[in-house]
């Protein structure tokens, strides 16, 4: 069975950007990142390693399931339970941008806080 990582940890890394195809170029150059072609049927997402093949980020188009991603690097914390924290969130005066939904086997939504930072929460 697959430990979940602690609560309250940066697990994911990603951006939502109208075209990735050609920013993908862009880091891969700037800091020396692989790029991976992640089907996503009709256009590909990526898949980003660093130099040792761990992947450690994504680069998405801001199409389908991500239209209502923000176009910026969004770290996604693991938390106990994405449900309530958008409600909580929601309550502390903050909002949901995307989700709550299923992203894989895991649960996530994007909210912004009450200043207008913005945060991926993952289970």
């Amino acid at each position: 069975m697959d430990k979940k990582p602690a609560i309250g940890s940066v697990v994911w890394r990603d951006l939502t950007v109208d075209n990735a195809d050609e920013l993908k170029d862009f880091y891969s150059k700037v800091v020396g990142w692989n790029v991976i072609p992640h089907s996503m049927g009709d256009y590909n997402d990526y898949n980003i390693s660093d130099k040792d093949g761990n992947v450690i980020a994504g680069i998405c188009n801001k199409r389908g399931t991500n239209s209502n991603v923000p176009s910026q690097w969004l770290v996604y914390i693991q938390v106990e339970n994405v449900e309530q924290s958008a409600k909580d969130c929601l309550e502390l005066g903050g909002k949901i941008l995307d989700g709550p939904r299923k992203m894989g086997k895991s649960d996530f939504c994007v909210i912004e806080d009450p200043t207008g930072a913005v945060l991926g929460l993952i289970n």
